[in-house]
């Protein structure tokens, strides 16, 4: 017997990953062996693909990303929402002019928003440079969906200041694939919207909208709607492009029919610059503007 094995604090049961070398060490090939139903159920995806291991499933996508971003030292986030179609000031004018007859006043509608993806990729910039650290773990990491356009400035800008970011993706249907910005060991995929938007939440010290469509919306509502009814604490929320949202969203009607509390609008801070918006962030944090 080894000194190990003497030990009272030894575990005395084998890890999964060492039962699994077992099960690769185990009996000849056999019928019964090579049996679906012999897998060890952990190893067996078709298993775990099944559709009463859905809650399963459910906490695996709960538990994975929190264990990496805690591993990772990720105390806090800046989460950055908005618009997978804004184009980069660079392809603006390639988007307008690349457009069909029919499609020319979207195309651009978008380009005019491209000083968003500025933004976006200035204000990760730069709360990326101030390299943040408190209780041993980074503060206010940069965090989007890791998706094109307004999440790639964002990704960007923490890339271009030498920092890490986290990109939360998400299998879809048609191509969906992390911006190339995005730090690897932080790309985490999703295959539950729910789950996804958690996890946006649950390290946000505050969160940057820019004008996005209906991924963008969700996003927002949600996080309005939790703080409002006390779910969650309050954070700084900063909503780019004042005429873009007054324009698709009556704030000041809503409030006016009775449906929520005028001060409820006190949740949103307007800006339109990232300088505006970090000093909104941190003086609510009583940081250094």
């Amino acid at each position: 017997m080894t000194d190990k094995e003497h030990e009272l604090s030894d575990r005395k049961f084998y890890p999964a990953e060492e039962e699994a070398r077992f099960e690769d060490l185990g009996p000849k090939k056999t019928p019964q062996t090579q049996h679906p139903a012999y897998r060890l159920a952990f190893r067996d995806t078709d298993f775990l693909l099944r559709e009463e291991l859905r809650p399963v499933r459910f906490q695996l996508e709960l538990l994975k990303p929190e264990m990496l971003l805690d591993e990772a030292g990720v105390g806090s986030t800046l989460v950055m929402y908005g618009s997978a179609r804004i184009p980069s000031p660079d392809e603006a004018e390639k988007l307008v002019a690349e457009a069909p007859p029919e499609r020319k006043a979207i195309a651009e509608s978008l380009a005019a928003k491209s000083k968003y993806y500025t933004e976006a990729h200035k204000l990760a910039k730069m709360v990326s440079e101030k390299s943040i650290i408190e209780g041993g773990k980074r503060q206010f990491v940069v965090c989007s969906g890791g998706g094109p356009s307004i999440m790639e400035a964002a990704n960007r800008g923490a890339s271009d200041a030498g920092a890490e970011s986290v990109g939360l993706n998400i299998i879809l249907p048609h191509e969906q694939a992390p911006n190339s910005y995005v730090t690897p060991y932080l790309s985490l995929n999703f295959h539950y919207f729910a789950l996804r938007k958690m996890h946006f939440l649950l390290r946000a010290r505050a969160v940057a909208v820019f004008p996005g469509g209906f991924g963008t919306f969700d996003e927002f509502f949600e996080l309005l709607t939790l703080i409002q009814t006390g779910k969650m604490k309050r954070i700084p929320i900063v909503l780019f492009g004042r005429d873009f949202w007054t324009r698709v969203v009556n704030f000041e009607a809503i409030a006016e029919e009775g449906t929520i509390n005028h001060s409820d609008l006190d949740l949103i801070h307007w800006c339109e610059t990232a300088e505006e918006a970090w000093c909104h962030i941190s003086e609510f944090y009583e940081l250094e503007c």
